[in-house]
């Protein structure tokens, strides 16, 4: 059980720092055109876009979708593994 929980974690944890890293290039111009932005964005943006259907950006520029995005995924992260735990 503890592997499993372990691996549920680390996905998430890459995941999230992927997220951050999206985010991050996005100060940056052109970085998303490179090629690490490019893949960073195709593994993302499916995700986000969810989230930035629904809560539009602050002012139009502040965009805490992915604030958002990020915690719904710890949230998962944390029912995936009580879920686990009660049934084994």
């Amino acid at each position: 059980m503890e592997a499993i929980a372990t691996w549920i974690w680390n996905l998430e944890t890459i995941y999230t720092f992927m997220i951050i890293g999206y985010v991050l290039l996005s100060w940056l111009p052109n970085a998303r055109e490179s090629f690490i932005g490019q893949i960073l964005g195709k593994l993302v943006e499916p995700y986000l876009a969810p989230f930035r259907r629904f809560i539009p950006p602050i002012g139009g520029m502040l965009d805490i979708s992915p604030i958002v995005a990020v915690f719904a995924l710890q949230f998962v992260a944390y029912g995936l593994i009580a879920v686990i735990e009660f049934f084994i």
